[in-house]
């Protein structure tokens, strides 16, 4: 009789010798090691051609070195999950033509790159949840085509450059929360045109909501998306107006303000996920009422009025319209935008951004170059009140670019904020000319 399944899990192995599975290479197909101390895999160890299905999960092992998995010709599935491996050599993987699903939860890693992942052109599940991963590769994906689903949460992952996702053309799952995530590049998703489900839970992607961008072009069959916990205060009509596919929509744990007309206009929507008790009750929000019982939605919603004060506390759907006034306009107000600007290479810059509210609570502003926030930036800003139908805050800040250089091109957005929530403005574009601003040179003959 011949040896198809061996569960050596729970003991005390510490090491893998050469050869010690020789005699079951025609036909084991099974193998677990689990729960174990082997601290590492000796590359001629594994000769097991027939071996589909390897478990190395919770033992020592820190490093995979090149090849380690050449000789498991039928492999489709290896977990090795809470090994403390903070090295994937390059070629870690090669030779694992057939293996359909990876799982490396709970390691130590900190990057994807196509080195480790070369040879796998047949994975379609790729799970590194928990590592401490922080950076895509360029390319990293080059050689993993096959790709239907990824998780990636509970990384330090902070941004999402525009190549993150080239070359995952089939990809239909992403699970990118709990991350670090601020800045996501327009279309970085654009490729994704067979993806159906992404979680973004508990990031801080407010602005890909709240500024209105190509954040979500190209997600044509997107039909759940979980923006749970991302510090969302208001929702534009434009922000998922892509993703006509949506059929799940999680908002919830979101302090969100106030939604546009239209914010919600997937027409294949079946299922909102909303619990807020900081809206604006104004005149803007006269269409929630209606159209949330109008598309049966309103039993998943838990919506509350937080201001005017007089409404505090009861849910908008109880609320009379006639009720929802627009009589003052606490959420800030830009009423100018930076301009766009050609300067001087060594000029100094500047660009300005009013605002104004009816309310008295604090304001601040923050700017962004290319959608991404300055934080050493040389900003001034001032506040002052004037008269005009009441009393109304009007609060201006300054961005100064000094000695400006080409390096500073780029697309400058101011966003100021209170409370109430945050308003965007207009996209000025700095463009640098190559002559010094401090004159010409003219040669005489």
């Amino acid at each position: 009789m011949q040896l198809k399944y061996l569960n050596l899990s729970n003991n005390r192995i510490t090491t893998l010798e050469a050869g010690c599975f020789d005699n079951l290479s025609n036909s084991l197909i099974v193998l677990k090691l689990n729960r174990n101390k082997i601290s590492m895999i000796p590359s001629k160890t594994l000769k097991l051609p027939y071996v589909q299905f390897l478990e190395l999960k919770r033992n020592r092992i820190k490093v995979i070195e090149s090849l380690t998995f050449q000789s498991l010709d039928s492999l489709k599935s290896l977990k090795m999950q809470r090994n403390g491996i903070n090295n994937l050599m390059d070629g870690a993987f090669f030779g694992l033509n057939n293996m359909e699903e990876l799982e490396l939860e709970q390691n130590n890693l900190t990057e994807i790159n196509k080195g480790w992942l070369y040879g796998l052109k047949a994975l379609q599940k790729l799970h590194v949840s928990q590592n401490s991963i922080n950076r895509i590769g360029p390319d990293a994906w080059e050689f993993c085509q096959s790709l239907s689903e990824l998780d990636l949460s509970y990384n330090q992952l902070t941004r999402l450059d525009d190549f993150a996702y080239i070359g995952v053309n089939v990809l239909e799952k992403l699970n990118l929360s709990d991350n670090r995530l601020s800045y996501i590049a327009d279309g970085v998703f654009k490729g994704l045109s067979y993806l159906q489900s992404l979680d973004l839970r508990n990031n801080e992607i407010s602005w890909a909501i709240e500024d209105a961008n190509e954040a979500f072009t190209g997600l044509e069959r997107l039909n759940k998306l979980i923006l749970q916990g991302n510090q969302i205060k208001s929702i534009t009509k434009k922000a998922l107006s892509d993703l006509q596919a949506l059929e799940y929509l999680d908002l919830t744990n979101n302090d969100i303000v106030s939604i546009e007309e239209g914010g919600f206009s997937q027409p294949l929507l079946k299922e909102l996920l909303l619990n807020t008790s900081s809206l604006l009750c104004d005149c803007q929000l006269k269409w929630l009422p209606h159209w949330l019982f109008n598309s049966h939605l309103q039993n998943t919603v838990n919506v509350v009025c937080a201001h005017p004060e007089w409404l505090a506390g009861r849910s908008i759907l109880s609320v009379n319209t006639e009720d929802l006034l627009c009589d003052d306009f606490p959420k800030p107000q830009i009423r100018t935008h930076p301009e766009t600007t050609v300067a001087l290479r060594g000029a100094n810059v500047t660009l300005t951004c009013k605002a104004v509210s009816s309310s008295d609570l604090p304001i601040s502003a923050a700017w962004r170059k290319d959608s991404e926030i300055l934080y050493d930036a040389d900003i001034e800003n001032y506040v002052r009140y004037q008269q005009q139908d009441g009393e109304i805050l009007e609060y201006t800040s300054i961005l100064h670019v000094f000695n400006v250089n080409f390096t500073d091109e780029g697309k400058y957005q101011c966003i100021i904020f209170n409370h109430f929530g945050s308003n965007y403005s207009n996209k000025a574009k700095l463009t640098i000319n190559g002559m010094q601003k401090w004159g010409f040179c003219f040669a005489l003959f």
